[in-house]
Parts: C-alpha cells; sequence; structure tokens
C-alpha cells in the first residue's frame, strides 16, 4: 500500500513541471504573457502551488522550445521572435504536416470531415483576430489527426501554436480570413475525394504563402 502511494507521488511529482510549462506555454502563445513579461519562480510557485523546482523545471523546457530568455539580474522573461526565426518554424510546419496530412486522408472517415466543415463555418462567423487564430489552429490538428502518431500530432500542435501566436495579427491585416479560409474549403474538399496527395500540396503551398506574405510584411514595415 505505501509502495503504491509512492508510486503515485512520484508519478504526479513528475508530471507537475508539464502542467506548469503547458499552462505557461498557452498564456504565452495566446499572448495573455506579451513578450517582456518576467517570470518570478516565487510568484509561480505561489500560483501553481508549488516548490521552485519544477517551476525552474518548466521554464528550461520553455527555454528550449525558444518562447523563454533568462537576463542577467532579471531572471525568466517572455521573448519575441524575430521574422527568421518564425520563418524557420514555418518551414518545419510544411514538412510535418504535409507528411501527417499524406497520412490521415486515407484514415478520414464522414465524422472527422463533418468535424472539420464544423470548424470552417466556425471560421466563417467569426469576427476577430483571436478566434480565427484559434480556429485556424483547431482545423489543422483536426486534418492532422487522422494520421494517427500522437508524436507527430504534438510536433506540429507545437510548432503551429509557436507561429500562430506571431503571423495571424499580421496576416489579418494584409489578407484578412477571406485568403486563408478559401486555401482551407479546397483542402477540405481534397480530403473529400480522398485525395491526400492534392490534400498534402494544398496544406504546404497554404503555410508557405503565410511565410511569403509575412516576410513581405515585415520588408514593407521597414521600408516604411
Amino acid at each position: 500500500m505505501s509502495i503504491t502511494k509512492t508510486k503515485g507521488t512520484s508519478s504526479k511529482a513528475q508530471a507537475l513541471p508539464h502542467r506548469i510549462r503547458d499552462q505557461l506555454r498557452y498564456e504565452i502563445l495566446t499572448g495573455a504573457l506579451p513578450a517582456g513579461t518576467p517570470l518570478k519562480q516565487d510568484a509561480l510557485a505561489t500560483r501553481f502551488q508549488a516548490s521552485r523546482i519544477p517551476v525552474r523545471e518548466a521554464l528550461r523546457q520553455l527555454e528550449t522550445e525558444g518562447l523563454v530568455a533568462y537576463h542577467l539580474n532579471r531572471g525568466a522573461v517572455v521573448i519575441r521572435m524575430d521574422v527568421d526565426q518564425i520563418c524557420e518554424l514555418l518551414d518545419i510546419r510544411i514538412a510535418l504536416e504535409g507528411y501527417a496530412v499524406r497520412a490521415a486522408v486515407p484514415n478520414m472517415a464522414r465524422a472527422d470531415l463533418d468535424a472539420l466543415e464544423a470548424i470552417l463555418k466556425a471560421y466563417d462567423e467569426a469576427d476577430s483576430v483571436s478566434q480565427w487564430a484559434e480556429l485556424n489552429r483547431r482545423f489543422h490538428l483536426a486534418l492532422c489527426a487522422p494520421a494517427n502518431n500522437t508524436r507527430l500530432r504534438r510536433l506540429i500542435e507545437e510548432y503551429g501554436l509557436n507561429t500562430d501566436r506571431y503571423t495571424h495579427e499580421m496576416m489579418s491585416q494584409a489578407t484578412g480570413k477571406e485568403g486563408p479560409q478559401s486555401d482551407h474549403y479546397r483542402i477540405l474538399e481534397a480530403c473529400r475525394q480522398q485525395d491526400g496527395a492534392l490534400a498534402a500540396r494544398l496544406v504546404e503551398e497554404h503555410i508557405l504563402e503565410t511565410k511569403k506574405n509575412l516576410v513581405a510584411m515585415h520588408r514593407m514595415r521597414q521600408d516604411g
């Protein structure tokens, strides 16, 4: 009985840094913790009712993801990615999502297609950038889910969230939601036709277009 309790306690202790990391990552990526926000270990330990050890581990993991940096005399701080870093992540998304969609389309059932369509209908009705970003994230994750590869899905979610944080505000200024949404419907139609190669190519082109627009917007801001 004591062994079972020890194992349970150990398991919870191991999971705590991940829960703290996941919550802080979500808040960073959604803008609740904007760039420049200090992440004080004592305050976070109090907030999560934990010691500083799991908090420190969570912050180190966020540092490896490029979301947090340590500054002398300031501790951990939320950082902002530059355009080159975002483009690198978008390149990774192209590779990951293209592969996932090729694997996913042959496994798609009617329920998967209906779920994708429901997300796009909600996207049609949404009227804020934050809603577009969330629905875009849900669409891409649902698109890749039938690949039935949990690790691949986690990677896509990580890189997708990282890029969505920075791209949607700029993209909404350049294209609104009509351009990306038109892409989404073409991708969905390819899925309905069970054409995995076409769906994957459309997804890759869709993300590549985001990258091109991002670079162009950045260049125009610098020139202006």
